[in-house]
């Protein structure tokens, strides 16, 4: 299309000079605002009420804004209290009216309180933006108080008579909601979710709902996400690990009632085929919910998590050996036992396995599912591929996420760019041809999109290997050693490797040539991540090759924070820098509510620069362009190789 027929084009959308003078200066207007905040967040893993905290808190921001604006003329406790209200508006008026205070001077002086702090997190936006953010019921009556003085001349009265009138109509509690939930989504601009967020945790279905409502969020696929994407597909590897995972850590909840998913051929199987055996090994990890299981509960999770573990190490067998490109057979492991010994064979010799009970193994073909077993996978796999929720969170992901993504100068990435001991790219071979750096993510992002089309087991067999290969940039380690830790006594057996990129990471020269070859500034540039848990308890940093690389898993997830020391981290970049907060682990909603208990640790300041403004941002390059594009019509029109067509 040459340029006279784009302007043509772009002249239907502003058919006179008046359309595109008003646009322009719109435009360049938007491009002298403050950079919007972005949050960063990675490796949820289910764990909904802490992600909720932190968006409803924007991780601590409400209370530096109460702090910033109220400073010593408020008390600690107010200050502690109104910052509780924005984030749990609904909690905290309830409590509020069971302490029966005088409800009139309470109302008028909270709802003053709160449009002060919403003019300050909304100035930072157009008017149109705001708006956009606005309750219908409420829209007109917020949008005159954010954009009013209470000492405007011959406005005062005006102004006072707005709250008076909402609180005599007793609608001062769905008001006072609705300036929160304005304030709750205005403080971040941008949510981006790392990846992992799914299992180990109970509510990954919540975190999705919360996802798939907020105003603006990207994610990065984690490995533990595409494991659910292929199990959505269909893929019986894929469901047998998800709910070998879920059974893990008694997460039934999730697929019982999240997603529907009906367990019951499962515990028939396991009952019938397991039931003389105490499935040790199996028995579920409960972390601070022990006192909701029954010995006999724990007992039919065991023999479940068993039956669907072998199961999955069949059905991985199988596919090993339908997909010899891998290069994954040490990892068919049912065929590497002696039955008769109950022995397995290693790279050093035979260790002896902690149980040899496999009834519904035959030494001869080990990877046979049985009948029953058949049934049970194939029953599954149509629950997965069935539920009309699961599908919807999945399409979510595909249509809001991506296996990385390069965001205001930043490479956001959940595992790793897979390299060699001496930094060098690694290749992969996929169909035939060699892929390595940022054109295998790419090819990876292009297979996961179409296996979702297709629907296809052979296409969907890659999601797996995202999921386990040596060369996955998401999973990232030589092996996962599932099967080891539950058979194998040994644990040097049990060691995952990771592959050389994490030794390397911390060398500004690495990051930097990663940065430079995704064409982000090698400088200036970041590279954000997850996936292997910050051990800050025992002096790891999350800041790493110099300020290049940010870890930024600080153990959201409850399993890890023994290993991490705190709850985890969000990294914030608003228009003054980068700041890192780490967070204790979170004890419950009704604590937060009623005490107004803070979950900040430590705040720590890894960048300060002059003022971003929007023109120095992603969207304000974008904006420029459009700023071009307007101009070149702007003169089509003066120099009359267009004709206006909307002229009064």
């Amino acid at each position: 299309m040459d340029n006279t027929e784009y302007l043509q084009l772009l002249a239907r959308q502003y058919p006179s000079i008046g359309d595109v003078a008003t646009e322009l200066i719109n435009l360049k207007a938007i491009l002298n605002l403050p950079k919007g905040t972005e949050h960063f967040l990675t490796d949820i893993h289910g764990e909904y009420e802490a992600f909720s905290h932190h968006l409803r808190t924007a991780s601590g921001v409400m209370m530096f804004k109460v702090n910033d604006i109220f400073g010593y003329s408020l008390s600690e406790h107010d200050k502690k209290m109104l910052a509780i209200l924005i984030s749990y508006p609904e909690e905290r008026l309830k409590i509020v009216r069971e302490e029966g205070r005088n409800q009139k001077d309470w109302y008028q002086v909270t709802i003053h309180r709160l449009i002060t702090i919403c003019k300050v997190l909304t100035s930072k936006y157009t008017r149109s933006k705001v708006r956009k953010s606005l309750p219908g019921d409420f829209s007109y009556i917020l949008d005159e108080l954010l954009h009013m003085e209470i000492s405007q001349l011959n406005r005062e009265d005006y102004y006072h008579q707005i709250i008076n009138t909402v609180i005599e109509l007793e609608r001062a509690d769905n008001f006072i909601i609705a300036i929160c939930k304005v304030m709750q989504q205005l403080a971040v601009d941008r949510l981006h979710i790392i990846g992992d967020i799914y299992d180990r945790g109970p509510y990954p279905h919540k975190v999705m709902d919360h996802l798939m409502a907020h105003h603006d969020v990207d994610i990065q696929w984690g490995n533990h996400d595409v494991l659910w994407m292929g199990a959505a597909i269909g893929h019986p590897v894929m469901v047998a690990t998800a709910i070998r995972i879920a059974l893990r850590y008694a997460n039934l909840e999730c697929l019982e009632e999240g997603y529907g998913i009906n367990l019951l051929p499962l515990g028939q199987l396991a009952m019938e085929v397991y039931h003389d055996d105490p499935c040790t090994e199996f028995l579920p990890r409960l972390t601070g919910n022990e006192e909701f299981y029954a010995e006999k509960d724990k007992l039919l999770i065991a023999r479940m998590h068993k039956a669907i573990s072998v199961i999955q190490f069949k059905l991985e067998g199988q596919l090993i050996k339908r997909r010899p490109e891998f290069s994954m057979d040490d990892r068919d492991c049912l065929s590497r036992i002696d039955y008769a010994k109950g022995l397995f064979k290693t790279a050093k010799g035979h260790v002896e396995l902690t149980s040899n009970h496999f009834p519904t193994i035959d030494p001869k073909d080990p990877l046979k599912l049985t009948k029953d077993e058949q049934a049970v996978i194939d029953r599954l796999t149509f629950y997965f591929s069935n539920s009309e929720k699961l599908q919807k969170h999945v399409r979510f992901f595909y249509t809001n996420g991506s296996l990385y993504l390069t965001c205001n100068g930043n490479l956001l990435i959940h595992g790793c760019i897979v390299l060699d001991d001496h930094g060098q790219y690694q290749n992969l071979a996929i169909n035939g041809k060699n892929y390595s750096g940022q054109a295998l993510l790419d090819k990876f992002d292009e297979l996961v999109r179409k296996a979702q089309y297709t629907r296809n087991i052979n296409d969907a067999d890659w999601l797996w290997y995202l999921w386990t290969g040596p060369k996955s940039p998401m999973f990232a380690k030589h092996k996962m050693a599932t099967f080891e830790r539950y058979f194998l006594k040994d644990k040097a057996l049990h060691k995952e490797v990771l592959n050389p990129y994490f030794q390397l990471r911390g060398h500004e020269e690495i990051c930097q040539k990663i940065l430079d070859d995704f064409g982000l500034d090698p400088k200036n540039g970041h590279i954000i991540s997850g996936h292997t848990p910050v051990k800050e308890i025992k002096g790891e940093s999350p800041i790493k090759a110099n300020g290049r690389l940010l870890v930024i898993d600080g153990g959201l997830s409850r399993p890890y924070q023994v290993t991490t020391g705190i709850g985890g981290y969000t990294l914030i970049y608003n228009s003054w820098g980068l700041r890192l907060v780490s967070h204790k682990p979170f004890s419950s909603t009704e604590q937060v509510i009623k005490e107004g208990v803070e979950i900040n640790s430590a705040i720590r300041v890894l960048k300060k620069t002059h003022r971003k403004r929007v023109m120095d941002t992603d969207a304000g390059r974008n904006i420029s362009k459009e700023i071009n594009r307007l101009n070149l019509l702007l003169d089509a029109y003066r120099n009359g190789k267009i004709p206006e067509s909307n002229i009064s």
